[in-house]
């Protein structure tokens, strides 16, 4: 292995090493701070960017989860009246679902709350860190796409 090697692969477990410790924290944040989870923030997420809402499929498919795991998390959300489905008109297996005006204000609080947090969490970065970081990180998403 060469040292450009060996760098790599410690740039790498750097990466892992801020993401997951970032994700672990924001995950007790959302915990503690609005009794909530990351997958119901990422499936809720998912749904605001899609006001028009998605197949159980397509949602699954936008969190990289299986269909059971984005069920299992749409079923308590609906439960709540934050999420509705709604059978396809056309193909009776296809169900769509979309959040309610109730889970939009919700998630806005929400997603208010994460950013803060996630400001908070890379406060140490300047906004030529951040520039440079964000050009790095899609040079690297190059490599592996």
């Amino acid at each position: 292995m060469s040292d450009l090697s060996k760098r790599r692969l410690k740039a790498w477990i750097r990466l892992l090493g801020v993401t997951r410790a970032a994700e672990n924290h924001l995950r007790e944040y959302l915990r503690v701070n609005h009794a909530t989870t990351l997958p119901r923030f990422d499936v809720m997420a998912a749904l605001y960017r899609r006001r028009e809402g998605a197949t159980m499929g397509e949602l699954s498919r936008m969190l990289l989860v299986s269909n059971g795991n984005a069920t299992a998390v749409v079923d308590r959300l609906e439960g709540e009246g934050l999420v509705r489905r709604t059978p396809s008109e056309t193909d009776r297996r296809t169900i769509h679902v979309a959040l309610t005006p109730s889970g939009v204000t919700q998630f806005e609080g929400l997603a208010t709350d994460h950013e803060a947090e996630v400001d908070t969490l890379f406060a140490a970065l300047t906004e030529s860190d951040l520039d440079s970081l964000t050009d790095i990180l899609r040079r690297a998403k190059g490599g592996v796409e």
